[in-house]
């Protein structure tokens, strides 16, 4: 799952859960917090479920569900920064039988760097069907901790990139996240908080090749 997980990620250095650009004097601004940036990694979002499960027909197929309406509230004021983050789980099931509950486990994971997962929890959402309904929601949360000492930058760094440049100025026409130093800093205090379903490789290999 890991590996997988690496190579759906798309990491943007300066990711937070809020960003405000303005422009002034000298450039633009970009507010960046220490907040982790909110995601669901690609053909994690969706799972099917089939019956019977070595099947692939689309016959064989018994219950879809999607991750939707994903949101966080941060808290980035104590020493940990705090990523409380709820979804809803729609689902659709292939026949409108009687009553039925299906449970499917979705993770959690705090991903640092854009590359190495440093947490990661597994939960499970309930999804009750009613009698003679093909249709059923709920609603999960999950909640990831970064040290707000991980995910500030360096005051070198810092410095690096506010640094006042005035044009004509050599400097300003060069990215400071050019340079590899400041960008590994910046990539080393991204954070993101991914959510997905949790799948066996034969159901990721499903949703990426279908």
């Amino acid at each position: 799952m890991k590996l997988r997980l690496m190579s759906v990620l798309a990491l943007s250095l300066l990711s937070a859960c809020s960003q405000r650009g303005r422009v002034e004097d000298g450039g633009v601004y970009i507010t960046r917090s220490a907040c982790p940036l909110l995601g669901i990694p690609a053909a994690t979002g969706d799972v099917t479920v089939f019956d019977p499960p070595g099947s692939r027909d689309a016959s064989a197929i018994d219950v879809t569900a999607t991750i939707t309406n994903l949101y966080h509230n941060c808290d980035e004021t104590g020493a940990w920064v705090m990523s409380n983050a709820a979804f809803d789980v729609v689902a659709v099931r292939r026949d409108a039988g009687p009553a039925r509950q299906v449970v499917l486990p979705y993770f959690s994971v705090a991903v640092q760097g854009g590359s190495q997962i440093v947490a990661k929890r597994i939960g499970q959402v309930a999804l009750s069907f009613p009698a003679g309904s093909q249709r059923a929601q709920t609603r999960g949360q999950a909640v990831v901790r970064v040290s707000r000492s991980a995910a500030t930058l360096p005051a070198n760094v810092r410095q690096i990139l506010t640094r006042r440049r005035k044009a004509g100025d050599p400097e300003a026409a060069v990215d400071p996240l050019s340079d590899p130093a400041v960008r590994a800093a910046v990539a080393k205090a991204t954070f993101e908080h991914l959510i997905g379903f949790q799948m066996s490789p034969d159901m990721l290999r499903y949703n990426a090749t279908r």
